[in-house]
């Protein structure tokens, strides 16, 4: 096998330059080739076409699951797809995209990154998975970029073939920490997951930020049905013998919703508490699918990586919406997974571009990116450029290019901006106590 990107492995021990990591075989390869068979005979996405200049992409996410589900994600790179195809494609190549569910599953996880290399795809676009230690390894031994995670994952920011556009959940409780920082007691409730083994450490990181003491970590099943006991051992720990107001955070995903059903419930037996989360967890349909301002989150801070969905610097993709997916219900532009999945899009257009009429295959696009392009997102973010190690590789997150957060707050049941631009989470993250 010929022509192809060659990686370490997830974690970087130090700097490592384009030319150190050609050559160099992933233990991935194996993992790849073995699935694939005599796909290894047929170098996987080293022209990204099948010779009619169409450029090939995957995009995948959970649907359909008793747990998280993002439809939308993989429905808009579809809408966008044909947006662009219909605008004669990029430099005159078209998008093809293709889409894969993981099933919230470890094993279609790593199914999904095969078909990717099988197809030809010269990159994985914002796309949801919180199994990167199933799908990087047959990413990284095919050479494929995956870009625009979720940043669901510790791997997303560790892996030299992960180009993230947020600051995935480390930014998001991190700035969430920062805001709750005059809060009494704060008990934050997460799945009982790996992923979900990560997050106390960020908000904790917040808090210490702001002189607060650390949370109370409570574990719990991601996919329930109900939460009344989790809600009232939450609203015990938060009251119990507080000067000031508790402050619980549920960090649940497509569960929160579940959650806060039996919070609601149950907080009629205690004094009064303040709830706060983070974007992905709860957005402007779960608000007003909760009584919006009469609900249990009117007044809670919420934390974004973007925006709010109101800002006019989205008309790009409620255009796209408009004209290739009007009546598409799995696709809200109010939803982080939406919004990640076009900021992806946008930047691998800017990659693509660079080439000019080049070749456009995983290994150029990766290149383009190792070399410092600098990509912007029409201020939905910062300028965008990718390094080996960035300024939070000492904590463990070497590919965390973006911790600007936004802070929102429920005002009179809707989603608005508390305080203007972004919020920058690096040197919280910086000082953050996290062992991965």
């Amino acid at each position: 096998m010929t022509g192809r990107r060659r990686t370490r492995s997830t974690f970087l021990p130090g700097p490592l330059t384009r030319h150190a990591r050609n050559g160099v075989l992933s233990a991935g390869t194996v993992v790849a080739c073995a699935s694939l068979l005599a796909g290894c005979g047929v170098v996987p996405g080293t022209t990204g076409d099948a010779g009619d200049g169409t450029i090939t992409v995957m995009t995948w996410a959970p649907q359909g699951t008793k747990a998280t589900n993002k439809p939308g994600m993989p429905a808009f790179a579809q809408a966008y797809a044909r947006s662009i195809n219909a605008a004669g494609g990029i430099n005159g190549r078209k998008l093809n995209v293709l889409t894969c569910n993981d099933h919230n599953d470890s094993v279609d996880a790593a199914k999904c990154a095969r078909r990717a290399a099988k197809e030809n795809a010269v990159a994985v676009v914002g796309s949801y998975s919180q199994y990167a230690d199933s799908f990087f390894p047959s990413l990284e031994g095919a050479g494929i970029p995956y870009i625009g995670g979720y940043g669901i994952t510790n791997a997303e920011f560790t892996s030299p073939l992960s180009y993230p556009v947020n600051g995935g959940q480390p930014a998001l409780l991190a700035g969430l920490g920062s805001a709750l920082a005059d809060c009494g007691p704060v008990t934050l409730i997460r799945p009982d997951t790996i992923a979900g083994d990560q997050l106390p450490p960020l908000l904790d990181s917040g808090l210490k930020a702001g002189g607060h003491r650390a949370s109370t970590d409570q574990r719990a099943a991601e996919d329930a049905t109900e939460y009344d006991g989790q809600a009232e051992r939450a609203l015990r720990t938060t009251t119990r013998g507080a000067a000031d107001d508790g402050c619980v955070v549920p960090a649940l995903g497509d569960r929160n919703g579940t959650f806060m059903d039996s919070f609601r419930r149950t907080r009629e037996d205690y004094p009064e508490v303040r709830t706060a989360t983070v974007l992905g967890s709860v957005d402007q349909t779960v608000i007003d699918a909760t009584g919006g301002a009469s609900g249990p989150y009117e007044g809670s801070y919420i934390t974004g990586w973007y925006p709010v969905a109101s800002d006019p610097r989205w008309d790009g993709m409620k255009r796209v919406i408009r004209e290739q997916a009007f009546g598409d219900n799995r696709i809200d532009p109010a939803d982080a997974g939406v919004q990640t999945t076009w900021i992806a899009y946008t930047v691998f257009r800017q990659i693509v571009e660079s080439l000019g009429d080049g070749e456009v295959s995983a290994d150029t696009v990766a290149e383009a990116l190792d070399d410092g392009l600098e990509v912007g997102t029409g201020g939905l973010t910062p300028t965008l450029r990718w390094r080996f190690q960035d300024k939070l590789a000492a904590v463990g997150f070497p590919r965390l290019v973006n911790a600007h957060v936004t802070l929102q707050v429920v005002r009179d049941g809707r989603l608005v901006s508390a305080r203007k631009g972004f919020v920058d989470t690096t040197k919280t993250l910086q000082d953050a106590d996290v062992n991965y």
